[in-house]
């Protein structure tokens, strides 16, 4: 069976005090129990990557304030496993273009949005993130993660 993956982007976010402080925000999930993620969603039809990871970042964190640090360079894919893919229909994974970007020091993160996608959040060290997120997102991020570190970025 062919696969249908959604687009999608995904967001990295460093603290505003990036780069003196080293914290990534980690937001936990409304509909899945004790699911920590980075922000992402899907890429509008007429979207560019870039369009999409600001809209989204507005509608999940209630900011869009912030600045691109860097872009992976490659587009990443996963499979969502049994329990998510009912919810996915027609889709069997997503295609995902991440961004590492840093919060403006004025940005206000509001989880409260029209459709809350999150009920808590934290910033937490390179280590604390591989302990807190769900094993399907877990090699993607991990490979994100290690290019952006090796590249010097964090």
């Amino acid at each position: 069976m062919e696969k249908n993956y959604r687009p999608n982007v995904a967001a990295i976010i460093m603290s505003s005090l990036y780069p003196f402080e080293m914290k990534f925000f980690l937001a936990k999930r409304v509909d899945i129990k004790d699911a920590w993620q980075f922000p992402q969603g899907g890429i509008d039809k007429g979207e560019t990557p870039k369009m999409a990871l600001f809209r989204e970042l507005k509608e999940e964190i209630g900011t869009d304030k912030v600045e691109i640090i860097a872009e992976y360079p490659k587009w990443l894919s996963y499979d969502f496993p049994e329990d998510v893919l009912e919810k996915m229909k027609p889709y069997s994974g997503q295609i995902q273009k991440y961004f590492l970007v840093r919060l403006k020091k004025n940005a206000k993160i509001k989880l409260n949005t029209e459709i809350p996608e999150f009920n808590d959040y934290n910033f937490v060290s390179f280590d604390e993130i591989d302990k807190n997120v769900r094993s399907f997102k877990r090699e993607s991020y991990l490979k994100v993660l290690n290019y952006f570190k090796d590249k010097g970025y964090i």
